[in-house]
């Protein structure tokens, strides 16, 4: 299906419903249950902001292709990642790997002295069966997998990590965090100061999701031949490599960045607009890493995303328009964790095809020419 050939918005709306046998009715309309999102998606709602949603595609992951559906505002975008997702089609399709984390809620305890604190520090470490009860009395679909704590002065930091299936589930981590944080000033001296202590670490990059992977860790990889970098990226492997280190790795180090990358933050908005996510969170979900390697005159690419917040059920899945492109990608509602972590690998690969496409594009000398000619209309 080459949607970018079909003249009109309705043709390819159309063309897109009989290809992946899905209903697109709701897409460009007031497609709003005006009632249920004013009592659990939006306070005062008086009404929606409307992003134009395209489609990417195809990526082929494995063998099997999706059809990515990406809201943005930001011409060439889409152009851009279908340009990535052809050349690892063409290059006989990326690899992806997922490992479920899970959700965490960070909160910080004040204790009396370092008595108290190292007591502190043997009841979380003993206790983990009682704070998985707790927290199965809160939902029927979370359960706690991690507890891990710091301290620094009378502040005593507290990491708890949770199974949240096919939720992104931070609504139901808070909830359950709440409960056992009640459970534990009860039966130890400590006492909570905030429920959020910023250990979470949630909506902001840090080093600890980094190291320690939050939500999905995902690997996505390809290898380009020569032949398809020259034909659909009109480069070579070498000029890729080049800017990749340039840019990627030293640029990134002269600037203090948290990861080393070319563009996350772009694919993960759209993405995450178009299906329902808490925008919000790109801001911790955008560090990794992107790296090249050298095949004699091929190019392998990988992508490493530790920190990918994401689920098909639950916040902003529910409305109609982003349960729809959550259909597009077979990944609407409950699986068992399974559509999570589906919906997970095709943002890798959607993520590998975007970092293909710019360093393809900035290592041709093309980039101001496609937003010249796709951004403003010439």
């Amino acid at each position: 299906m080459n949607v970018r050939a079909i003249a009109t918005v309705t043709e390819r709306r159309k063309a897109v419903e009989t290809e992946l046998h899905v209903d697109l009715s709701h897409v460009g309309s007031f497609s709003l249950d005006e009632v249920a999102a004013s009592s659990r998606n939006c306070e005062n709602m008086i009404g929606i902001t409307q992003v134009p949603m395209g489609i990417a595609g195809p990526l082929n992951i494995s063998g099997q292709k999706y059809y990515v559906p990406l809201a943005t505002t930001e011409g060439a975008l889409i152009a851009s990642v279908s340009r990535g997702c052809k050349a690892i089609d063409e290059s006989g399709g990326a690899s992806v790997l997922t490992f479920r984390v899970g959700a965490t809620r960070g909160p910080v305890f004040k204790v009396k002295n370092m008595a108290e604190n190292s007591r502190l520090f043997d009841y979380l470490g003993s206790h983990k069966d009682d704070f998985d009860r707790i927290a199965k009395t809160t939902s029927g679909h979370i359960a706690l997998t991690g507890v891990e704590s710091h301290s620094v002065g009378l502040y005593h930091f507290v990491r708890f990590t949770f199974d949240t299936q096919d939720a992104m589930g931070l609504n139901m981590v808070t909830i359950a965090t709440d409960q056992i944080v009640k459970y534990i000033e009860q039966k130890t001296q400590a006492r909570c100061i905030s429920l959020s202590g910023n250990y979470c670490v949630d909506k902001k990059p840090s080093w600890l999701n980094f190291t320690h992977g939050r939500g999905h860790e995902v690997w996505a990889e390809a290898v380009l031949p020569a032949v398809v970098i020259g034909k659909t990226l009109h480069t070579t492997a070498k000029d890729m490599q080049e800017t990749w280190l340039s840019k990627c790795m030293i640029g990134s180090v002269m600037s203090g960045s948290i990861g080393f990358n070319a563009q996350y933050a772009n694919i993960l908005a759209a993405l995450f607009i178009a299906t329902g996510q808490d925008p919000a969170h790109v801001a911790e979900c955008a560090i990794g890493i992107t790296t090249v390697d050298m095949r004699g005159e091929d190019l392998y690419v990988s992508i490493y995303l530790p920190d990918l917040m994401v689920g098909t059920v639950g916040g902003g899945t529910v409305l109609a328009t982003q349960k729809e492109a959550l259909s597009i990608l077979g990944v609407s509602g409950g699986n068992n964790g399974k559509n999570a972590a589906r919906l997970a690998e095709i943002i890798g690969g959607t993520v590998l095809a975007g970092e293909i496409s710019l360093l393809a594009s900035l290592s041709e000398g093309t980039l101001a020419r496609a937003h010249q000619k796709l951004a403003r209309g010439k």
